[in-house]
């Protein structure tokens, strides 16, 4: 399959299931949820869904377990907005690439810190 058509197929996927989450889904332990990306196989077998989870570990874990008990109403409602010969099997995983960044930029700020005091402390 080509390249193009690839992207545009998973593109499409996390528009869809982004509007499904935010306005069809009802489970109340389902938080503030972000598609980043779907990463479908070249088959168009099965996707993988990647969802950023904001808020307590508590309130991740839940959102994370209505997610997946949700899986199956997210799929059909795919089937159904996507045309597409077969719906493809989704599964979720956890993106923590937003708490890896916060994570660096930390890092550097602290380094940016520590340079400065050490200049500070070279001019006196």
């Amino acid at each position: 399959m080509g390249q193009l058509r690839m992207e545009r197929v998973q593109e499409l996927m996390k528009q869809e299931i982004s509007k499904i989450i935010l306005e069809d889904l009802k489970d109340p332990r389902v938080g503030f949820v972000t598609v980043t990306r779907v990463h479908v196989t070249s088959d168009l077998r099965s996707a993988r869904v990647y969802v950023s989870l904001m808020g307590t570990d508590e309130q991740m874990a839940d959102s994370l377990r209505g997610l997946n008990r949700s899986l199956g109403f997210i799929r059909r409602e795919v089937g159904h907005r996507v045309r597409l010969r077969y719906t493809p099997e989704l599964s979720l995983e956890l993106d923590d690439t937003m708490a890896y960044s916060a994570h660096i930029q930390e890092l550097l700020l602290r380094v940016q810190k520590e340079e400065q005091e050490k200049k500070g402390g070279e001019t006196e």
